[in-house]
């Protein structure tokens, strides 16, 4: 199940969400939808970086096989200021880029890691970005600056 917590205006594509939610886990997932004022509060205490960042994700961890799969998998932040500002940027919609931060942040979740990894999260990025028909993908984006 999705948790949305939204505290701006932005109205998510709800269903898109939770179909790629459904696809990839059955635990629960919380989404919240911030400005950049919160994203900051939350990037400077659990990561020591006083600055606003597009996406944040807390996978919640447990070892314990017998409860992992009834345990949420974590949480989804993200800045709507991030995704107005890019979506401009990028000249596509507000929706596209919400989702594409979404995807991030889920792959981070589930385990994946662009900045260890040799490449696993960045290809499984873009074969659901094909798949929904998104412009390119955040660590792609990241990698061409």
């Amino acid at each position: 199940m999705l948790n949305i917590d939204n505290h701006t205006n932005f109205t998510i594509n709800r269903q898109l969400i939770e179909n790629i939610v459904k696809k990839h886990t059955s635990r629960d997932i919380d989404l919240i939808i911030c400005y950049n004022s919160t994203i900051k509060e939350y990037n400077k205490s659990y990561r020591d970086k006083d600055r606003a960042t597009d996406v944040l994700s807390f996978p919640i961890e447990n070892d314990n096989i017998m409860i992992a799969d009834i345990m949420p998998l974590g949480s989804i932040v993200i800045s709507i200021d991030f995704v107005r500002k890019k979506a401009i940027e990028l000249n596509h919609s507000e929706d596209n880029e919400f989702t594409l931060l979404f995807i991030h942040g889920l792959l981070h979740l589930l385990g994946y890691d662009h900045e260890t990894d040799s490449g696993e999260m960045r290809r499984k990025e873009e074969e659901l970005i094909n798949e929904l028909h998104l412009p390119k993908s955040l660590i792609v984006r990241t990698e061409e600056s």
